[in-house]
């Protein structure tokens, strides 16, 4: 039996998970395939301005402006995601592949950077940008959250655009209610308890 994708989901790391690279992150999944799983994680602000790295499209960047670290893979590289705006997604703007039919985030999509920015056409009501992304292989993923280390969770856009990306992990968990809710408040560093 196939499994659903992860597509356009969450993945919210367990409090268990301390790689640094990983702890309490929350990824945002582009792409699941039989081959792999490619996402960004959300709560990863750089100090270094859209502006800086992509001029023309600076001025479109979500709150906080600044290019968010998506991952400890090709770091010299770039993702960015938008959010179609009213008068549709601007050129260069593609939705993500393989959402299900019942996904909240219907309208957000990668943004190539080569095209030109709006007002060109089109129109974004969010847009962020990522250095570098996160990667597994074939099976990899699976494995780790079989072993407890990811929590999968839907997404909403306002995850993906959040002005407070810090508290994201604890927002993301603690509106899941029950256990889930209850691990949004445990302590970075259970030893200082």
């Amino acid at each position: 039996m196939d499994q659903p994708t992860k597509t356009g989901r969450l993945l919210v790391a367990a409090p268990m998970l301390r790689e640094d690279s990983f702890r309490r992150s929350v990824v945002f999944v582009v792409d699941d395939t039989p081959e792999g799983t490619l996402g960004v994680i959300l709560n990863r602000p750089l100090g270094l301005p859209v502006a800086e790295v992509v001029v023309d499209w600076g001025v479109l960047a979500s709150e906080p402006a600044v290019m968010f670290s998506g991952g400890p893979v090709g770091t010299g590289s770039g993702i960015a995601l938008g959010a179609a705006g009213p008068d549709g997604p601007p050129p260069g703007w593609s939705p993500l592949e393989g959402l299900g039919p019942a996904a909240a985030l219907v309208g957000v999509g990668v943004v190539d950077l080569d095209d030109p920015a709006p007002p060109n056409g089109g129109s974004l009501d969010g847009f962020r940008v990522f250095a570098g992304y996160a990667g597994w292989s074939a099976g990899q993923l699976d494995g780790e959250i079989g072993q407890g280390a990811w929590y999968v969770l839907d997404a909403v856009a306002a995850d993906v655009f959040t002005t407070d990306p810090e508290g994201l992990w604890s927002r993301v968990l603690r509106r899941q209610g029950g256990d889930l809710a209850l691990l949004s408040t445990y302590p970075d560093d259970p030893g200082l308890n």
